[in-house]
């Protein structure tokens, strides 16, 4: 076993690790990811709370061509997404993270799809704000869906 210092880092979606900062109040905790702190130094960070929104708040959508993100009363709140998507790449940079395990279908950290912006639980291929940022920023972005099937990948093969 390695030392905490030794281990590569990883950013992941607090609510994985059992935070409860979901807009609901809750979290979406994944032993999966959990256990990949037996090898990696986990490196939990809430994109929206990070960008200024409160515990509990409306769940929003990205609203389809992803520039905008709002609620479902229709509050525009693309800036504090853009806010932690730039702290959760500070985050990234600041540890010398590759990879990051991100929660799927979150309008932050979705990396696959996201729900389409109809509030209606309806899915589109798509990436949230965050995991946009991070994939363009060269990081290795997965989901806990992913790590739960497939393990993580190596970030430097991912690279190439």
């Amino acid at each position: 076993m390695h030392s905490l210092a030794d281990r590569a880092p990883v950013v992941v979606s607090a609510c994985l690790l059992g935070v409860r900062c979901t807009h609901d109040r809750g979290h979406n905790r994944s032993v999966a990811v959990e256990a990949l702190a037996a090898e990696h130094r986990l490196i939990p960070v809430c994109p929206e709370t990070a960008g200024g929104l409160p515990t509990p708040r409306p769940a929003a959508e990205q609203v389809e061509g992803g520039e905008t993100v709002r609620t479902a009363s229709g509050d525009d709140v693309s800036d504090a997404f853009r806010r932690g998507a730039e702290h959760a790449l500070d985050v990234a940079r600041r540890s010398g993270a590759r990879l990051a395990v991100l929660k799927a279908r979150s309008p932050s950290c979705g990396c696959h799809e996201i729900y389409d912006g109809t509030f209606s639980r309806t899915r589109r291929p798509g990436a949230g704000v965050t995991a946009a940022r991070l994939t363009e920023a060269g990081l290795v972005v997965v989901s806990e869906e992913d790590v739960a099937e497939r393990g993580i990948p190596d970030p430097m093969e991912a690279i190439d």
